[in-house]
């Protein structure tokens, strides 16, 4: 197996005459692995207590409120670690930072300039600006999109983030809580190559041979820190990059199988209905109309 990263690089369905793209979920699970895309992201995610944030080399275990922002080329995920799902809202907004080329350097946009530039390698905000944004965040998400109404919202959201001065730059400094710091390290270069690798063959003896431990003492370790044998958190894993392809590409189901790490089609849909409740057909049919535009 060789070194190289293939980050999946998602392909969002904002176009150049769109101002953003605005989508609410609840969550019964995180369905992206580590990936990219050119488009400015701000993410908000409400009772996703347990869940591990991963934004570059950054992996932590968030609470019930968690708001980051990450700038176009910043790769990121979430995964379910110890997340139990009851009531997860996700409201994600993506945005091309060119929407503000003749504002940016004006006065009045000094702070959120400067934000921008922050967020190069994820932008996290503090909880009490996290709450005094929240309604603005609901109501920007609401059901009777408004589109300029939602683009001032948006401005006011921006603004308000952009004078949070207890934000912080996510950085490799950031490590899961209650965890030693030796469990920490393996668990992220654990998670981290998996995300990174799952389109490939990948082994528990690969794996186990990445933090020179055995087999046996690999499966353990997975089992107590996210619950899961090393099989289920890669088939996770795997699932999850088949949905996203799903969505975002025009790849057919047997491509999409292939280049998330099956060989077998059978084994595939079976996977995937075992986590989704769908077969890969019903669930791209079903997300095709889950996105609205600004």
């Amino acid at each position: 197996m060789d070194n190289k990263i293939d980050v999946l690089k998602e392909l969002t369905l904002l176009s150049a005459e769109d101002c953003f793209l605005i989508t609410q979920r609840i969550k019964n699970s995180f369905t992206y692995p580590l990936h990219i895309h050119t488009e400015f992201e701000l993410n908000y995610l409400e009772n996703a207590n347990g869940a591990i944030r991963i934004v570059e080399d950054s992996m932590e275990e968030i609470s019930d409120l968690d708001l980051i922002l990450v700038a176009g080329g910043t790769s990121h995920a979430y995964s379910n670690h110890k997340c139990k799902f009851e009531d997860t809202t996700e409201i994600t907004i993506q945005f091309s930072r060119s929407m503000f080329d003749s504002l940016i350097n004006k006065r009045h946009f000094k702070t959120i300039k400067t934000m921008f530039e922050n967020a190069a390698h994820g932008l996290l905000f503090s909880r009490q600006t996290i709450i005094d944004v929240r309604p603005k965040l609901k109501m920007i998400s609401g059901d009777v999109p408004d589109s300029f109404r939602n683009f001032l919202l948006l401005v006011e959201i921006l603004k308000n983030l952009s004078i949070d001065g207890a934000a912080r730059r996510l950085n490799s400094s950031d490590k899961i809580k209650n965890f030693s710091h030796l469990d920490s390290d393996r668990l992220e270069k654990i998670m981290l190559f998996m995300h990174e690798n799952y389109h490939r063959q990948v082994t528990l003896t690969h794996v186990a041979n990445l933090i020179n431990t055995s087999d046996s003492s690999l499966t353990r370790f997975l089992k107590k820190w996210t619950g899961k044998t090393f099989i289920d958190n890669l088939n996770d894993i795997r699932i999850s990059g088949a949905a996203c392809r799903l969505v975002d590409t025009s790849d057919s189901i047997a491509e999409i199988c292939y280049k998330c790490g099956y060989n077998n089609l059978s084994n595939f849909n079976r996977a995937f209905r075992k986590r989704k409740g769908l077969t890969p057909t019903e669930y791209r049919e079903k997300c095709a109309r889950s996105r609205f535009m600004v």
